[in-house]
């Protein structure tokens, strides 16, 4: 049986377009792998929230922060704290581990919060004075001069907006005896007849500010000058609770109350994973977007009130809403594909148009192979019409003869094959021209050389 040739079209070596592929893929992983020390951490799936204590409203609005957050994959940890002040400071320690916090408004205002940023305000937190029956004079609270009157621990907002307010109004702590007491032990002394007032500092839904309205021998003393409260500090708001907003059969309050109110707000440290940061502020609109009795629906959370620079992510939170990944795909699919988004660039501004360029430069690689005997074709066809010595003569037959040893076992693919056959006749047509120039029969012992 007659050997078959081992080289021809179609007989390309096999893989080298896949060789091609592979040294593609080598540089498009080469270049992805650079891009990836590019790509944010993923979010830590534990964030630590600060609240305030037992049985307040922060540590009531921390639980319903967890249950969102565990929806979505996320376990938060409620640290307990005396209240706002405490939270700041924990805040500002990044051995405390502590990630966010609730703070009443006002209690970051002038400081020197290095770190710290705002996501949002979330509810008005108004000032509640409660006194004991009408032991009080009415106006000023000048009135509590030499009095007893509870304002809340050390470290708490509660004590810090109350003596802000004693101080307005010409009061310091030598001026009446202050009590550390705050919440269901405060409303139990000031029912007692321990202390004369109260000063709390809650959201209008709180079950505590409630019960101290109905309690008897109780009463809600407002803040007649509000206005002139809100302008001197912007933090504070003015507001009216309007009468028998907490119980319209008892008719409690009895009459219209002016308040004045901070803003309880989201704080962060600024190195807060930004995915997070998102998913709180979801919380956030779904736990205090429904508003209450001072608060219209949709009005918070928002950025307004806030002591301390808004986060970057809150900021385009408030002015785009929620990313569009976040809109369409659960937590963790927009979070790997955001933290991912880098990697596009390079894939598509490199590794796609190296992939497109492979079969051309396989096309090129073949054609090469045929085009490059012609350089060594040119010099012997050009000794055609030269008179030529047997010896010239014999030399370039021999070359000829080598060309088409190697054209033999080129390969090339079938697409290629016509290029390959022209050059073989092309081979012969110079032998021929050869042959006639140095005057030998064209079957000749030249010709019988290369057969």
């Amino acid at each position: 049986m007659r050997k078959t040739e081992k080289g021809g079209p179609g007989r390309a070596p096999r893989w080298e377009l896949a060789r091609l592929y592979a040294a593609a893929a080598v540089a498009a992983l080469a270049l992805l792998a650079v891009a990836y020390q590019f790509v944010d951490p993923a979010p830590p799936s534990t964030l630590r929230l600060a609240t305030g204590g037992a049985g307040g409203a922060y540590r009531a609005f921390g639980e319903r922060y967890r249950e969102v957050l565990a929806r979505h994959g996320v376990e938060v940890e409620l640290v307990e704290t005396t209240g706002s002040i405490e939270n700041l400071r924990l805040l500002g320690d990044a051995a405390s581990g502590v990630d966010a916090a609730f703070v009443q408004g006002g209690t970051a205002a002038g400081a020197a919060r290095a770190g710290l940023v705002s996501l949002a305000s979330l509810y008005y937190e108004p000032a509640w004075l409660f006194v004991r029956g009408d032991s009080l004079p009415p106006g000023p609270l000048g009135g509590l001069a030499g009095r007893r009157a509870a304002v809340g621990p050390e470290g708490s907002g509660t004590r810090a907006l109350a003596l802000l307010l004693l101080a307005e109004n010409g009061l310091d702590a030598g001026d009446l005896a202050l009590s550390p007491l705050g919440g269901a032990a405060a409303l139990a002394a000031l029912r007692a007849g321990e202390i004369d007032a109260w000063f709390a500092v809650a959201g209008a839904r709180s079950e505590l500010v409630r019960r101290a309205a109905s309690a008897p021998g109780v009463r809600l003393r407002g803040f007649a000058r509000a206005a002139a409260y809100e302008r001197r500090h912007r933090f504070l708001s003015a507001l009216v609770l309007p009468r028998g907003a907490f119980d319209l059969a008892a008719d409690l309050p009895p009459r219209d109350t002016a308040l004045v109110s901070p803003t309880a707000a989201l704080v962060a440290r600024d190195d807060l994973h930004a995915a997070l940061e998102y998913l709180l502020l979801e919380a956030a609109v779904e736990i205090h977007s429904a508003g209450g009795v001072l608060e219209e629906p949709g009005a918070f959370p928002g950025p307004r009130g806030v002591d301390l620079p808004l986060a970057e992510a809150a900021r385009r939170y408030f002015e785009s809403g929620p990313p569009f990944l976040r809109r369409v795909l659960p937590f963790w699919a927009a979070n790997v594909i955001d933290r991912l988004a880098v990697l596009l660039v390079p894939l598509i501004a490199f590794a796609l148009p190296l992939f497109r360029l492979m079969p051309a430069v396989y096309h090129w690689r073949a054609r090469s192979r045929i085009y490059r005997w012609y350089r060594e074709l040119r010099p012997l066809e050009a000794h055609v019409g030269a008179g030529l010595d047997s010896g010239e003569l014999d030399r370039a037959l021999a070359d000829l003869d080598r060309i088409r040893g190697e054209i033999s076992r080129l390969s090339v693919p079938w697409a290629y094959a016509d290029q390959l056959y022209q050059l073989r006749l092309h081979i012969d047509l110079v032998r021929a021209e050869l042959l006639r120039a140095g005057g030998r029969a064209k079957d000749g012992g030249g010709a019988d050389r290369g057969a």
